[in-house]
């Protein structure tokens, strides 16, 4: 994002209190009311929803899925070991995410409510068709977490209780129809695009059944001519590339949202806490031809660390958030064994690799989650991955309960409307 950070506390403001209801009540100090605000505002407006929606979850929430997809450990432990400690509903990592979702709802809330007051007109339509975006995006991120959760429209002093799953996926699928009638083009791929739009919306279909939609968007995007497979180093090494379609540029001076420093040790000429560290089966995984190897992983004095995002200590990565490589794997998986095995060996040539045959369904779904596996390891995948075919208990040794995350207990105790998710 451009520099108008300044315009965030005054335009955007502070959120106060740290459970969802609470950021859900209040409008902030030092804040302009959303019946204040006209046109000439939407601008700062835009820049303060992008940074909350940045910021808010904090740089757990963009690798959460990777910390319980088996993939990582710490010093101290195997992967089942990191796992168990994340998965509390005291963890800090649980309430943080629970927290900063429903705070950067706030905030989409205020620009919507905005938005809908003023006429019709290309700014104001940019502005609602990013924020119905966002929206969608946060509920994406709630129900993958925890499953069902308080829809909330407008910003309200109501404790609701929670949504069906089915309610949220509609929800969910609501505020992307709604985005994509309003969005265009857009000059930089650091800002919400009807492509953007479309590839969140191919994911939901896949991840809920509707797999001919998933792959008819899927097939769209890869065939419009306006994307392509590019290699690995121009896409994590910030520079041109025909890959992604949506991401955060995380801008240093913005942002807090370090991923690079959890995974790199101090040992690194870059510096990093090296929080987590990659599991040997997957190092293993990525075999001698693969040319993601060298940019997914790299030893560090004997330690292998994540090398997606590469600053340490330095700087900020940007955070991608669609890519057309997973629009190849979503086409794959939706088109089923029979045609879709082509985009996947496309895919899988283009990376160095040699093409697979199968000979049935079960084999197919192995192929399609090693793919994905090897192709967006870093990237915010794996464990729901896992969840959503049912293969998380068998393949992370995690019990039936710990296939959605714990309601965190603060929010159980000021929201008495709230059930928690069971065992926890």
């Amino acid at each position: 994002m451009k520099k108008k950070y300044l315009y965030i506390m005054i335009l955007a403001g502070t959120i106060l209190g740290s459970s969802c209801a609470n950021k859900l009540d209040l409008y902030p100090y030092s804040s302009v009311s959303p019946d204040a605000s006209t046109e000439k505002d939407l601008p700062a407006l835009r820049i303060g929803m992008y940074n909350n929606m940045q910021n808010d979850p904090g740089v757990h929430a963009f690798i959460l899925f990777d910390i319980l997809g088996g993939n990582l450990h710490t010093a101290s432990g195997a992967p089942l070991d990191l796992i168990n400690s994340q998965l509390s509903p005291l963890a800090g990592v649980v309430s943080t995410g629970w927290n900063g979702y429903y705070s950067a709802l706030y905030q989409v809330n205020n620009v919507i409510s905005i938005c809908e007051s003023l006429e019709s007109n290309s700014v104001r339509n940019t502005a609602l068709g990013e924020a119905y975006y966002f929206r969608a995006y946060i509920y994406y991120s709630l129900l993958t977490r925890w499953g069902g959760v308080p829809i909330y429209r407008k910003n309200s002093l109501e404790k609701l209780a929670r949504n069906t799953n089915d309610e949220v996926w509609a929800f969910i699928e609501e505020n992307l129809t709604e985005a994509e009638q309003l969005l265009g083009e857009s000059s930089s791929y650091y800002y919400v695009s009807k492509d953007a739009v479309s590839a969140l919306k191919a994911r939901v279909y896949l991840y809920r059944g509707n797999k001919s939609a998933a792959a008819t968007i899927a097939e769209n995007l890869i065939t419009s001519g306006r994307y392509k497979l590019d290699s690995f180093e121009k896409i994590f090494r910030k520079l041109a590339n025909t890959e992604i379609i949506f991401a955060f540029e995380n801008r240093t001076e913005e942002s807090k949202i370090n991923i690079s420093d959890l995974f790199y040790s101090y040992a690194h000429p870059n510096k990093g806490q090296g929080n987590y560290r990659v599991f040997q089966p997957m190092v293993d995984a990525f075999i001698g031809s693969d040319k993601r190897k060298d940019i997914s992983i790299t030893n560090i004095a004997g330690t292998y660390c994540v090398n997606k995002y590469p600053s340490g200590q330095t700087g900020k990565d940007p955070v991608i958030i669609s890519r057309v490589s997973e629009l190849y794997l979503i086409s794959a998986e939706a088109q089923g064994r029979t045609t879709g095995i082509n985009r996947l060996n496309e895919l899988r040539r283009f990376r160095g690799l040699q093409d697979i045959s199968v000979n049935s369904d079960e084999q197919y779904q192995e192929a399609i989650l090693n793919e994905r596996n090897l192709e967006l390891f870093g990237e915010n995948f794996r464990y729901y991955d896992l969840v959503r075919t049912n293969t998380a208990v068998q393949k992370l040794g995690i019990l039936d309960y710990q296939t959605v995350l714990p309601i965190p207990g603060r929010e159980l105790q000021y929201n008495t409307n709230l059930v928690p998710n069971p065992n926890y």
